[in-house]
């Protein structure tokens, strides 16, 4: 995918729309209802031997996901699109709580700073303009209405991707401060899934291109958030096939009636869900964007494409913070 079709007009206008939404706007926006009922939860899969060639990963294809089981879950509402960087923005003015790392290093950290980026002289708005916002244009030939403008942009543009290099806590926090709380697994799962237990989000059948999991171009390796209308699941949620990976509530634990042993479960890792735009060097392959298919990390952990996204009990009642 080249830049030209990254700021495509149908993308470009739903990030704007995205931007112009509060952190805390009507549920029937930004969340949907995931009724009650039960679906297929894991698989009995087992991998081929091409799967697992020079693939590396951590631990064996699909033997965490076994054995597939029915489950049953109450009603509940989830965010339709990953936290965006301009919905965190708001909970870190609001709290205090500390920006992602990578705010500092792209320059969103100054978001909140743009009346006294207009007090600058040209001669640092241009130093600015190269080395924190990494603007990619000859800021030597613009003017200070040109460089205010392109820094601007840089900004919304920026306010509409989801929010990354955040830990589980981080996450924890936000969805507490917005009156959410993490999914559990098994509500990320039913969400990607639908009742029928589908491989991916979008169906049965893998496509390239269908999601944003490494092996198409953005700016910032993630992509606005619902930029991809094929990523979406059958209950109308958007990017749970990539973008980003996504911290749930629970820790890394067998499934009932599992007879894979890993030292790995336990109340050390949390469970992320969905493949990531970068992740492991490997993320472009089908497997990781299965709907099934399970990762972790320690909670404190904080990656360039690992973010969140917020669940809400249909009672309206907060809980399972996964503690």
């Amino acid at each position: 995918m080249d830049r030209g079709v990254v700021i495509h007009a149908p993308m470009m206008a739903l990030a704007w729309a995205l931007v112009s939404l509060p952190a805390q706007a009507d549920d029937d926006i930004l969340m949907v209802l995931i009724p009650e009922g039960p679906f297929v939860m894991g698989s009995d899969k087992v991998p081929e031997q091409d799967e697992s060639v020079g693939v590396g990963t951590s631990k064996p294809w699909y033997k965490d996901e076994h054995p597939q089981h029915r489950v049953t879950l109450p009603g509940y509402y989830l965010d339709r699109y990953e936290v965006s960087s301009t919905q965190y923005s708001d909970f870190v003015a609001a709290t205090g709580h500390p920006p992602p790392i990578s705010w500092a290093q792209n320059g969103y950290v100054l978001k909140s700073r743009l009346a006294e980026l207009e007090q600058l002289d040209v001669e640092r708005l241009r130093r600015l303009a190269v080395k924190a916002f990494r603007l990619d244009m000859d800021t030597r030939v613009m003017d200070k209405p040109a460089l205010l403008k392109a820094i601007g942009e840089r900004i919304a543009y920026m306010d509409s991707e989801p929010v990354t290099e955040v830990t589980w806590r981080d996450a924890q926090a936000y969805c507490a401060w917005a009156g959410k709380r993490l999914p559990s697994e098994a509500e990320w799962e039913k969400a990607a899934r639908g009742s029928q237990g589908s491989e991916y989000p979008w169906g049965d059948a893998w496509r390239a291109g269908i999601t944003n999991a490494g092996d198409e171009f953005w700016e910032d390796g993630v992509a606005p958030v619902g930029s991809y209308e094929t990523d979406k699941s059958p209950y109308g949620v958007f990017d749970m096939g990539g973008n980003v990976s996504e911290w749930t509530a629970d820790w890394y634990q067998p499934y009932p009636g599992s007879d894979y042993k890993s030292d790995d479960y336990g109340r050390q890792f949390k469970v992320l869900r969905g493949a990531g735009w970068g992740r492991e060097g490997h993320y472009a392959m089908h497997q990781f964007q299965r709907a099934a298919y399970r990762f972790y990390l320690p909670p404190m952990s904080a990656h360039q494409d690992l973010g969140f996204r917020c669940a809400r009990s249909a009672s309206g009642k907060v809980a399972g913070s996964g503690k």
